[in-house]
């Protein structure tokens, strides 16, 4: 196979290539950090971060980053690019994210902690910091979980069901603001037409996956594929007939769950409580 041509000796890489540009643009006008910090009104070391790759920033600066430097649209798409990267996963993970982003379809369960679709920031961080992860490698880890956020956004994202062991509500993070932020973003979330959020209470009773997170994932060719993970391994399923297996456990406990207004309550009370 031949080699790729490439053109511009620019970064192939999305999150290095938006990096790349964030540096080109503003040094061909002249402007330090710092500059910039005052014409567009953020820290001048988050820029610095964003420029060095260590973070990507929110979609807030990178559109006021696109108005200032009158490119519309261009560091917002070489953004969007970088937050979907699969790479920036670690390696075990990166199928699985691939076949997320092609998804039509997605539905989950939940044994002690929110779905990383719907992780707030302080969640994330103070999930994958538990894990053993810091410094720069969390800061990528925390803004790479956070990001998939953006797959259930827009015109044409997908449905997600999420169905919530009642742990997931009353395991809660350390710091009281951010388990409040995290319960409110539950709340907030089921209220998008494209998400279902269900509380499974544990008056329900045993079933058959009270020891594993499960994510069904329908793709455009019509299969379905599932994830399985505990606290010790994760397992991409792909043949059918364990898909299936896995799927009529699913469909159990969603026939134990609290119905969707019921959740949102029931969540509701939670966040009074935090």
């Amino acid at each position: 196979m031949p080699q790729r041509l490439v053109i511009t000796g620019r970064s192939q890489e999305p999150r290095g290539r938006f990096a790349e540009e964030l540096r080109r643009l503003r040094t061909e006008r002249g402007l330090s950090l710092r500059d910039l910090a005052k014409e567009v009104g953020w820290d001048a070391s988050q820029f610095s971060k964003m420029e060095s790759g260590r973070t990507l920033g929110g979609p807030e600066v990178v559109q006021a980053l696109d108005q200032f430097y009158g490119t519309p649209g261009l560091l917002v798409t070489l953004w969007e690019l970088a937050v979907a990267d699969p790479t920036q996963f670690k390696e075990q993970y990166r199928r699985y994210m691939i076949l997320e982003s092609e998804a039509v379809n997605l539905w989950h369960y939940a044994v002690s902690r929110p779905p990383g679709l719907l992780q707030t920031d302080g969640y994330a961080r103070e999930a994958l910091a538990a894990g053993g992860l810091m410094g720069p490698e969390l800061d990528q880890q925390v803004e790479a979980r956070v990001g998939r956020r953006e797959l259930l956004k827009g015109g044409d994202a997908p449905t997600f069901r999420s169905i919530l062991s009642e742990a997931v509500l009353r395991t809660p993070l350390r710091e009281a603001r951010g388990w409040q932020e995290q319960l409110e973003y539950l709340v907030e979330a089921s209220e998008r037409p494209n998400v279902t959020v269900q509380v499974l209470p544990f008056g329900a009773g045993s079933h058959g996956l009270a020891s594993t997170d499960l994510m069904f994932l329908r793709l455009l060719d019509s299969r379905t594929v599932a994830y399985a993970e505990n606290d010790a391994h994760g397992e991409l399923i792909e043949e059918p007939s364990r898909v299936e297996r896995f799927q009529r456990t699913y469909d159990a406990v969603r026939d134990m769950a609290l119905p969707p207004a019921e959740s949102r309550k029931f969540i509701l009370r939670m966040v009074e409580e935090a």
